[in-house]
């Protein structure tokens, strides 16, 4: 699956984002290492603590389907409105990537429906904490 096409999946998971609170819609596709994609949505709550981002659902989808590896996520987010922009992972979404993902091979794309920018996830997390500081 090209990058783009992994976006635009991001892109169309965004319309169904529940962000009532900040407007600011989020879609994420997240590609298994063998092909499958899982998407997922931010969802808001009006506590904000139980607040969950598009990324975390999307990984949390695919390890209760039993995935465990991965290729690539693309990120679509932007206040609903507004015009589109390139929003990337926060940190706790990275740390979640680390559990699962290599650092040096895992792509994290993030769009505004028309681009795509692509980096790696150790570029975005230097010096991430992960299952191999635990041996």
């Amino acid at each position: 699956m090209t990058n783009k096409e992994l976006a635009a999946l991001a892109v169309k998971a965004r319309e169904s984002a529940y962000a009532p609170y900040s407007g600011f819609f989020v879609g994420a596709a997240l590609l298994g290492k063998g092909g499958k994609v899982y998407t997922g949505v931010n969802i808001e709550n009006a506590a904000f603590g139980p607040t969950n981002c598009a990324e975390r659902t999307a990984f949390f989808r695919a390890v209760a389907e039993g995935e465990r590896s991965f290729e690539a996520i693309a990120v679509a987010g932007w206040k609903d409105g507004g015009a589109p922009g390139f929003a990337w992972p926060c940190g706790v979404c990275r740390q979640v990537m680390m559990e699962f993902c290599a650092p040096d091979s895992f792509r994290v794309l993030v769009t505004d429906g028309e681009s795509v920018k692509s980096s790696l996830l150790g570029e975005i997390l230097p010096y991430g904490f992960g299952p191999a500081d635990l041996d």
